[in-house]
């Protein structure tokens, strides 16, 4: 899923051309059952808990991008206690960050991470923005993710439509088991049509809304007798019709990311550079072993020397890496 949200005209006329059906669609529709629902049924996240800091809410999203809550929560914990400030983590070379990273996987939000401590402590005294436009330009920072970091940290008011989200709302208000692929006008629309006036009250219905797609209308076992809003549900009246549309599976055993984790693994693990035949017990494929090499190097995570070793990439500290535009993929959501 791509990262990406119409704003500003172009969403407005956009959103004017929707079928009339979208518009009529009330926040009291859903609201307070869902509400109530997550009183009850909320789970206990460091990231959610009253007092946690903005950066704390910060890692927690990007952590979250395609990992599950299970392996974050330990992850976020060391990090934090570890770096409990942008300053903090600014202060440290690049490699640093990735070691910390560990067995997360996709370890450039690593160094996306990085990047934007370094750009906070930098251009906004050690502070996260709370602006959603400010989010969007740091490092790896997506429309989600700056969604997410604007209403969880901030109690701003905006869409917040991961996986979760648009699998609840496909279901409530389409009828599908599933949502198309890519996001759409109509979708964003609604998710903002649904949206309560008050902002503290949106930013707890956004929260509440990925909850229960991530506990119960879930995307393999929905559960749907213990929905609070199952008697309102078009796919449910419907019968609960399967998808037309495949859902494409991930394979990790044998790619080339699988190999990148193997000599990532090496070089964060060694205390000091390693060999090209130290690295070659990492995988048996030379070929793929070596374009997996290619890759971290053209990435920014390992650093080829002069002697033939190779190490983590360490970024002088005082270094700050100008932002760049990132793409988000599909992900599981904050709570899936």
């Amino acid at each position: 899923m791509t990262d990406s949200i119409p704003h500003g005209s172009v969403r407005r006329a956009a959103a004017a051309r929707l079928p009339q059906a979208v518009s009529l669609l009330m926040p009291s529709t859903y609201t307070q059952p869902v509400l109530d629902w997550y009183a009850a049924n909320a789970r206990d996240l460091p990231w959610r808990r009253p007092g946690t800091s903005p950066w704390s809410v910060l890692v927690s999203e990007i952590m979250l991008q395609q990992t599950p809550v299970s392996r974050v929560r330990p992850a976020h914990q060391a990090w934090l206690a570890r770096w409990p400030t942008p300053a903090a983590l600014a202060k440290e070379a690049s490699g640093e960050a990735v070691r910390q990273w560990g067995r997360l996987g996709y370890p450039r939000r690593a160094l996306r991470l990085h990047e934007t401590a370094r750009i906070v402590t930098q251009a906004h005294d050690g502070v996260i923005p709370a602006d959603y436009d400010v989010l969007r330009k740091l490092p790896g920072i997506g429309a989600y993710t700056a969604a997410a970091v604007a209403v969880f940290a901030f109690g701003g008011r905006h869409a917040v439509l991961d996986t979760n989200v648009r699998r609840v709302l496909a279901r409530l208000s389409s009828g599908r088991q599933f949502p198309v692929a890519q996001p759409s006008v109509a979708e964003y629309r609604l998710a903002e049509q649904l949206l309560p006036a008050d902002p503290a009250t949106a930013a707890r219905w956004s929260v509440a809304v990925m909850e229960l797609g991530a506990l119960t209308c879930t995307a393999a076992r929905p559960r749907c007798e213990q929905c609070p809003v199952a008697t309102q549900c078009a796919w449910r009246a419907a019968g609960r019709p399967p998808s037309t549309q495949r859902r494409p599976g991930q394979r990790y055993e044998g790619t080339d990311r699988q190999c990148r984790g193997r000599l990532l693994a090496l070089l964060r693990e060694s205390p000091v550079p390693l060999g090209q035949e130290h690295l070659d017990v990492a995988w048996p494929d030379a070929a793929q072993r070596a374009r997996a090499l290619d890759g971290l190097i053209a990435d920014g995570l390992v650093e080829p020397l002069p002697d033939g070793t190779f190490s983590l990439l360490e970024l002088p500290a005082s270094r700050c890496l100008p932002a760049r535009p990132g793409t988000r993929p599909r992900w599981r959501g904050q709570h899936g």
